[in-house]
């Protein structure tokens, strides 16, 4: 086979579950979405290892033919369960959730409202409805109300959006966002990284802004906090029937192995009883966040496990930024996400089981360096 040069970023090389190995040294890591550190956890992983022994690996087929297994129905009424919604669809993963749900209600929306810094995801799933799409200001309430007032009184319209933007851990006001979508029309929620994380139950952006509505398709990814693989779309069973007889890609989709399945209905269980877990998180979150703060670093005001910080663009800046963290200890999690990311922004995620130690080691790499700046480090705007 020839050999091709990967595109990919660097495979990192983990010495444990907070290092990694960089250059020779072992520095501390924040990087990833394992917001709760569930993928280590010792009843996940024996669940995981449980469920291979007793079914297998796969269905090795569509749900819609020989592959419903009775395990996926049953996470699917555990996953409805905890978000306190009507019911729940299983998707491969938390991409192709967005994707199946919009194939679900296609033909019946007539325009589309993209918030401009939504995951790609939703900009996928908007070209499969073949309708008018259009974006509005990243979280601005006027502006897409001003969009929605200006469409004809027949239209249904979509909007789409992230419920915690994992950039920089701003959080979308859905509440608003929800008062000003018409009845004839449709929100689809990208909770990706809200759910499991924000609420007080962690039932996600719904629960944090206080948002209820029928209209509200959330999808979530079942590889952040719960720290597995899979996606879900929770909803009405009126559009969950919808899915099954309409998404081809649903239809056509080979589901999430087996095992994984039990490993997220351990997950689950942890989320529902561990409540310390996420009061760790929070608290580590306010640690890093307020010290930053104080310090004149602005920073979302949100309980998002993240710290996105920009720094001058020119070259020098930025290695002079990376060089400053690898001598504190920290690895540079430079963020790069393509179609999203400046060269120069770096994000850094908190866990419920990072110490207070490593927090404030962050805490001080990150604090130290503004004095070596003509501008302080800000949030990305």
């Amino acid at each position: 086979m020839p050999q091709t040069r990967s595109k990919c970023a660097k495979a990192l090389s983990w010495t444990d579950e907070f290092h990694v190995l960089y250059r020779g040294r072992e520095l501390l890591c924040f990087a990833g979405c394992d917001y709760l550190r569930l993928s280590e956890h010792p009843t996940v992983r024996a669940a995981i290892n449980h469920t291979l022994d007793h079914h297998g690996l796969t269905v090795a087929a569509s749900r819609v033919t020989t592959g419903n297994h009775e395990l996926y129905s049953r996470l699917e009424q555990e996953l409805a369960r905890f978000a306190g919604t009507e019911t729940a669809v299983l998707a491969p993963n938390g991409y192709t959730a967005n994707l199946i749900a919009a194939q679900a209600i296609a033909g019946k929306v007539t325009h589309v409202l993209v918030d401009e810094r939504a995951h790609a995801s939703l900009f996928d799933a908007a070209r499969l409805l073949e309708c008018p799409i259009a974006t509005f200001k990243h979280r601005h309430v006027d502006d897409l109300k001003r969009q929605l007032t200006r469409l004809p009184a027949s239209a249904r319209p979509l909007v789409m959006t992230d419920g915690l933007f994992a950039g920089d851990g701003s959080i979308a006001p859905l509440a608003e966002q929800t008062a000003i979508t018409p009845p004839t029309g449709w929100l689809l929620l990208d909770d990706a990284h809200g759910f499991g994380v924000l609420g007080e139950r962690g039932r996600g952006t719904t629960e944090w802004s206080g948002a209820r509505s029928d209209r509200i398709i959330q999808t979530i990814s079942l590889s952040k906090a719960v720290g597995v693989f899979g996606g879900a779309i929770l909803t009405t069973r009126k559009h969950a029937n919808r899915i099954v007889s309409k998404s081809r890609l649903f239809a056509g989709s080979t589901p999430m192995p087996l095992p994984l399945v039990g490993g997220v209905l351990a997950a689950l269980e942890v989320l529902r009883t561990d409540s310390a877990r996420r009061r760790r998180l929070l608290y580590n979150v306010a640690r890093i966040k307020n010290a930053m703060r104080s310090a004149g670093i602005a920073v979302p005001d949100t309980p998002a496990p993240m710290v996105s910080v920009q720094i001058d663009s020119n070259r020098s800046a930025v290695a002079r930024f990376r060089k400053h963290l690898c001598a504190h200890g920290i690895y540079p999690t430079s963020a790069r996400y393509p179609g999203s990311a400046a060269a120069n922004r770096f994000r850094f995620v908190v866990s419920s089981e990072h110490t207070a130690q490593q927090i404030d080691q962050l805490t001080t790499a990150l604090l130290s360096f503004t004095d070596m700046l003509s501008q302080p480090l800000h949030r990305n705007p």
